[in-house]
């Protein structure tokens, strides 16, 4: 089993720095987690103080109780001694396949819309055939260089940026995205990366975190100018229930669809024109 650090940024001192880390991030008091977990408080404290080494069912019982991600259970278990229990297996592994099958189908089911599969950092796993023909209509993927991240592919000015409408409450809904979606609704490492670098971009709006967006429609849309016209897409997201396992945890399927029958009627004349080619 393949066990990595979650974050350089969490306590490395021992368990009961870990757990106080995640009951001070979950805003829970040692008498809360004490009722809800069923360990008493006492023990909490001793715990958290390292004069008591909790087991194994202890452990996961606050964990679950304090919603930690998989990844970062493995790192409670490993600081307090224990193996860890949560495969952190790749993606890709066998034991995936059944997961990865079911994300495929999906994928191909959502044609001729682009559907994205994504690690907890948003970069591409897999996508179904529509997603890269949809971008290819505005820039040649293949010269892309390094990992594909979407998000890196929409703030990126040398990628999809000159074609984003309304640029600023898009950069502003993303950036929340990030902090709202992440894995035990946690800012990690990676994350935390993630954001430093599309901060870094040009234009990108300082005023994110607070900005609340008026909108007259239930989401708010991504909009792509084509030709002098705006298509307007939203996007659901599918994540896998009850995972065992890190990786099917953090995986994420993103279908975009249509916001509009303007959009859908104009995305379909783009994919037609596609496939019939000049002349």
């Amino acid at each position: 089993m393949n066990v990595t650090s979650p974050d350089p940024n969490l306590p490395t001192s021992g368990f009961g720095d870990l757990l106080r880390y995640w009951r001070d991030i979950r805003g829970v008091s040692q008498l809360d987690l004490s009722l809800e977990a069923g360990v008493s408080q006492r023990q909490i404290s001793f715990i958290e103080s390292g004069r008591s080494v909790p087991g194994r069912h202890t452990i996961l019982a606050l964990a679950q109780t304090l919603e930690v991600p998989l990844r970062e259970r493995n790192a409670l278990l490993l600081a307090a001694g224990y193996a860890p229990v949560y495969s952190e297996a790749p993606w890709n592994a066998q034991e995936m396949r059944s997961v990865v099958h079911a994300l495929e189908r999906l994928m191909r089911q959502h044609e001729p819309f682009p559907a994205i599969v994504m690690d907890r950092h948003w970069n591409v796993l897999m996508t179904n055939d529509a997603a890269p023909r949809f971008f290819n209509h505005f820039i040649d993927m293949a010269a892309r260089e390094g990992p594909r991240n979407v998000l890196h592919l929409i703030f990126d000015p040398q990628g999809m940026r000159p074609f984003v409408d309304d640029w600023d409450n898009v950069a502003r809904s993303l950036l929340q995205r990030v902090h709202r979606e992440s894995v035990g609704h946690v800012v990690d490492g990676g994350t935390r990366a993630l954001l430093d670098e599309l901060l870094a971009y040009p234009e990108v709006p300082r005023d994110w975190k607070t900005y609340h967006a008026p909108s007259a429609m239930p989401v708010i849309p991504l909009g792509f100018i084509s030709e002098g016209v705006v298509l307007r897409y939203f996007s659901m997201v599918t994540s896998v229930g009850a995972p065992q396992n890190v990786a099917a945890q953090e995986l994420r399927l993103e279908c975009m669809f249509p916001a509009d029958e303007a959009t859908e009627a104009r995305h379909q004349q783009l994919f037609a024109a596609q496939s019939t080619g000049p002349g």
